[in-house]
C-alpha cells in the first residue's frame, strides 16, 4: 500500500496484542491485511512471548510494525505501549484487538463510518460471532455493565443471528476483543488501567470514557469472528482467580451503595451455584479460585485510575 493510498481518510493504528500465541497471531494479522480500509497501519505488541512469535511475525509480515517487551505486562500494559505510540505519531483512531480474531474485509470501513456520525462517539465496537461451529452464532452484540459477580454481559451471546441486533446505537461498553477508539477520547480518558490482569480492563476504560463525556457505540455492519480465548483458557482456576479479582477492583472503583449491595447479593447466589455445577466435573477448584480472587481484589491497595493524557 502506498503512503498516499489513504489520503483524506482518518489514520488508524491497529494494535494486536500477543502473548505466546504465534499461530493465532499470524492468522489474525493475515485477516487484518485483507481489510479494505486504506489508511490503516498495524502494530503487533509481543508481550514477552517465548514461543518465537515476534520472529514469526517479522518473517511472514515484514511490513507490519512490531514492538516487543521482555516481560508480560498484562493486557493493559501491553496495549498501552501501542496507544502511546499511536498518540505520539498523531493517529486519528486506535484499534486495540485480541490476537484470536478473523475480521470481515469491510470491518474497519464500517467502524470509521459509524465513528464519523458524531464526534462525541469515543469508541465503536462490531458485531462479534463465534469462530468455531455455526458462524452465524453471536458472541457479542455490544455489552452491558452491571454490579454482579461478573460486571459485564454480552448482548446476544449464544443466539443465532436473525437480525435482532441489526440496529446501531449507544451501549454501556464494547468488548475489547476489538474496538475503534477516537484519539480525543483516549486523550481525555487516559490509558487503560494496568491494575487489571485479565478481563474488565475494557469495561473500566469505557466507563471512564463515558464519564469524560464520550459515548460507546455499536456498529452492527462491522463483523468479526472470535476464537473465544484459546490463549487465556476457559473456566480454570488461573482464569477465574483473575476475573474474580478484576471484578472486585471494578466494584471498588465505581459502585455506589446499591451497586455494592447488588454485587454482594449476586455473588452470594452465583458462586454456590457455580460450585454445585463444577463439583461433578471435578472442577471445584476453579470456583474456589474465584472466591480467592475476589478476596484479593477487595483487599489489595487501589491506586488512582490513569489520568488524562497530555499529548
Amino acid at each position: 500500500m502506498s503512503p498516499s493510498a489513504g489520503a483524506g481518510r482518518p489514520r488508524v493504528l491497529g494494535v494486536v496484542l500477543n502473548y505466546n500465541g504465534r499461530d493465532l497471531t499470524l492468522e489474525t494479522v493475515a485477516s487484518l491485511r485483507r481489510l479494505d480500509y486504506p489508511a490503516l497501519d498495524l502494530l503487533v505488541v509481543d508481550n514477552g512471548s517465548i514461543d518465537g512469535s515476534d520472529a514469526a511475525v517479522a518473517a511472514r509480515f515484514p511490513e507490519v510494525r512490531r514492538l516487543r517487551t521482555e516481560i508480560n505486562l498484562g493486557i493493559s500494559g501491553g496495549l498501552n505501549l501501542g496507544f502511546e505510540l499511536g498518540l505520539a505519531e498523531g493517529y486519528d483512531f486506535l484499534m486495540p484487538m485480541n490476537n484470536d480474531i478473523e475480521v470481515a474485509p469491510d470491518l474497519l470501513t464500517e467502524l470509521v463510518a459509524a465513528a464519523s456520525l458524531d464526534e462525541n462517539i469515543g469508541c465503536v465496537g462490531p458485531k462479534c460471532y463465534y469462530y468455531f461451529g455455526e458462524r452465524d452464532r453471536i458472541w457479542s452484540a455490544g455489552g452491558e455493565l452491571r454490579f454482579h459477580e461478573a460486571v459485564t454481559r454480552e448482548r446476544g451471546m449464544g443466539e443465532r443471528d436473525r437480525g435482532q441486533f441489526d440496529r446501531d446505537g449507544e451501549l454501556d461498553y464494547v468488548n475489547g476483543a476489538l474496538m475503534l477508539i477516537r484519539r480525543e477520547a483516549m486523550l481525555a480518558t487516559g490509558l487503560w488501567d494496568p491494575i487489571y490482569q485479565v478481563s474488565v480492563e475494557d469495561a473500566d476504560w469505557c466507563l471512564r470514557m463515558r464519564r469524560a463525556g464520550f459515548t460507546c457505540w455499536y456498529a452492527h455492519r462491522a463483523r468479526l469472528w472470535h476464537m473465544v480465548s484459546p490463549t487465556t483458557g476457559g473456566y480454570t482456576p488461573a482464569r477465574t482467580y483473575r476475573t474474580g479479582r478484576s471484578t472486585a477492583i471494578f466494584v471498588r472503583r465505581f459502585a455506589s451503595i446499591p451497586g455494592w449491595l447488588s454485587y454482594l447479593a449476586w455473588s452470594a447466589l452465583a458462586l454456590p451455584a457455580a460450585l454445585a455445577r463444577e463439583l461433578p466435573r471435578r472442577n471445584g477448584g476453579a470456583v474456589v479460585a474465584k472466591y480467592r480472587g475476589m478476596w484479593a481484589g477487595l483487599r489489595e491497595p487501589l491506586p488512582p485510575s490513569p489520568k488524562p493524557c497530555t499529548r
